[in-house]
């Protein structure tokens, strides 16, 4: 499968910088649930940017 990374980056909000994953969807899915966090294009953006990437702050971020 070809990776659509040029794309990919029309979506994504992550905010870390030098994040060597931004664009790779795939990459990027697979790291942050290997350390049972989400990845940023789960959060809105003011969430995002607090780093907090835990299933917690998902839930209070959307309120669930």
């Amino acid at each position: 499968m070809e990776c659509k990374k040029e794309k990919n980056l029309k979506n994504c909000n992550c905010s870390y910088p030098g994040c060597g994953r931004k664009g790779v969807c795939c990459d990027c899915l697979s790291y942050h649930l290997a350390s049972r966090q989400l990845p940023a294009c789960c959060f809105p953006d003011d969430v995002e940017r607090t780093y907090d990437r835990s299933f917690t702050a998902f839930a209070k971020a959307w309120k669930l």
